[in-house]
């Protein structure tokens, strides 16, 4: 179908509504694809069928989209390499941030929480950043004021400042951490402040979502460092569903810190909020893989298969969850 001039014409709703069910198609095929590799073990597979698949999809999507967070650099992938053109070269001009298979390695073990993440903003509403580039992040529900924690803070006092914003001792608060050895002083420092940790084997961008749904998950705050285009993703979540979060770019050499640069990043101790990281008119996509407490996995019947979506919006701030059933 293609596009009204009205739909695509500039406004509050840039976005027209019909392209949140295209991105829902574009996450439940990668989906589809890498769920046939599930518990095989084969990582590169896994994230190479969700990518085909994924490509393929956008492509028949009614939009001028170009990859701003992709698998990589334009030599360093074959598909959804940054700057990529992608869709059909009609409809609105869009940036376009995935990760054709969030947590591959739980895809490949068969383990929860593997994720098709997509997330699609006006031009020049995602922040670009290269693949190979960690942020520190740090993330609340949005309840708390802004500046309750903060990104340069000690894990000691965020935890503390965050219970006295909550009115609970500092053993009522969980935080959550990606499981990883980088963060064994963070984990250490966490527990003999009292706070409680729920360790990530992977996959942050849920585990941002989880810290901002705490009555939900029972997760009070997302702390460490984790993949910078991870960090944008999770914030075009927070965009849709509320939250706060505070990201820092680790440019830690100087190939690093020139390409942040090429890439239009002059400060490289810029401390960025969610507005920074994605802005204007934000869709969200994520179908599970494998089952999740975002999504439910992709489920293989003998004539169908099922999927499960979160599918959020920015303009509408409404998240719709989707259950699909494809023949076979």
């Amino acid at each position: 179908m293609k596009l009204s001039k009205a739909e695509t014409t500039k406004g509050p709703a840039n976005l027209h509504r019909t392209l949140t069910l295209e991105m829902v198609r574009v996450t439940e095929r990668a989906a589809i694809a890498a769920a046939a590799w599930r518990g095989k073990g084969d990582e590169r597979a896994a994230d190479e069928a969700a990518v085909k698949a994924m490509r393929e999809e956008l492509d028949r999507v009614h939009i001028s989209g170009r990859i701003v967070i992709g698998e990589g650099e334009q030599f360093e992938c074959d598909e959804l390499f940054v700057g990529q053109p992608v869709g059909m070269g009609e409809g609105p001009e869009v940036d376009i941030a995935v990760d054709p298979l969030e947590g591959v390695t739980l895809c490949a073990k068969n383990q929860p929480d593997s994720l098709v993440v997509l997330a699609m903003a006006e031009r020049g509403g995602l922040l670009n950043v290269a693949r190979n580039v960690y942020m520190h992040k740090i993330a609340i529900g949005r309840s708390y004021a802004p500046e309750t924690v903060h990104v340069e803070w000690s894990a000691t006092e965020n935890v503390n400042a965050l219970a006295r914003a909550k009115g609970v001792p500092v053993s009522e608060i969980t935080a959550i951490v990606l499981d990883r050895p980088r963060h064994a002083g963070l984990i250490e420092e966490l527990r003999t402040s009292g706070a409680s940790v729920k360790l990530l084997s992977d996959g942050d961008i849920a585990g941002v979502i989880h810290a901002v749904n705490t009555e939900d998950t029972g997760v009070d705050i997302y702390l460490g460092s984790g993949g910078a285009p991870e960090g944008v993703l999770a914030a075009a979540a927070l965009r849709c569903i509320g939250g706060h979060m505070q990201g820092k770019l680790i440019l830690d050499t100087p190939d690093k810190r020139l390409r942040a640069k090429e890439m239009g990043i002059e400060d490289a101790n810029r401390i960025y909020t969610v507005t920074d990281l994605a802005s204007g008119d934000v869709l969200f996509s994520a179908t599970g893989v494998t089952d999740g407490s975002l999504a439910e996995g992709v489920r293989l019947r003998r004539e169908t298969v099922d999927t499960s979506t979160v599918v959020m919006r920015s303009w509408s701030q409404t998240t719709r969850w989707i259950r699909a059933r494809h023949a076979r």
